[in-house]
């Protein structure tokens, strides 16, 4: 059974009847999953964005979009324009499929892993954590990475408060650490 239809089965209605709602198209789902990958040795490698593309693209079967500097910041050597990293948008298909993956595979595949901090929601449902290599992911090959990169990855819900988005991707499977 795909992510998909766990929600549809299983989650909603148990939400729907967790947190009391009137009909089950009140129950919070989850909207979209961003990855978002900064590159940093950009200035001393100009290569640098093109294999931190191939990574992401790679990882969310999706190509991402170059994310470039919004102002200029002297104190890190930016300019305005200028190429900062990548980023990738998954919706419905690829985002429950990523998140399948990331769930059953990549997470499991972290060293020392005890379950990811339940305190990173923004206050408004959305969920977000941190990955320090990209080599947990199964379709990256050790041999043909230039630099070990790490990326952030946001999980946008309809959640109105953050318990409720919390009870949420508990229930599609993402491990939180216990106190």
């Amino acid at each position: 059974m795909n992510l998909k239809e766990k929600y549809k089965s299983e989650v909603a209605p148990a939400l729907k009847e967790k947190f009391g709602y009137k009909s089950i198209m009140q129950a919070p789902k989850l909207e979209k999953i961003v990855i978002n990958m900064g590159v940093s040795d950009i200035k001393e490698n100009s290569k640098a964005i093109e294999m931190a593309i191939r990574d992401l693209e790679l990882i969310a079967g999706q190509k991402p979009v170059i994310t470039k500097a919004k102002k200029s910041i002297a104190a890190f050597k930016v300019r305005e324009g200028m190429d900062l990293g990548c980023k990738v948008t998954l919706r419905s298909e690829k985002m429950y499929d990523f998140a399948t993956k990331l769930f059953n595979i990549a997470l499991p595949r972290v060293r020392d892993f005890k379950g990811l901090n339940p305190n990173s929601f923004d206050g408004r449902g959305n969920y977000s954590m941190g990955v320090k290599e990209q080599l947990i992911f199964p379709e990256i090959e050790y041999d043909k990475i230039d630099k070990v990169r790490g990326m952030d990855v946001i999980f946008v819900t309809t959640a109105k408060t953050n318990e409720e988005a919390k009870a949420l991707l508990e229930m599609l499977g993402l491990p939180f650490a216990t106190k």
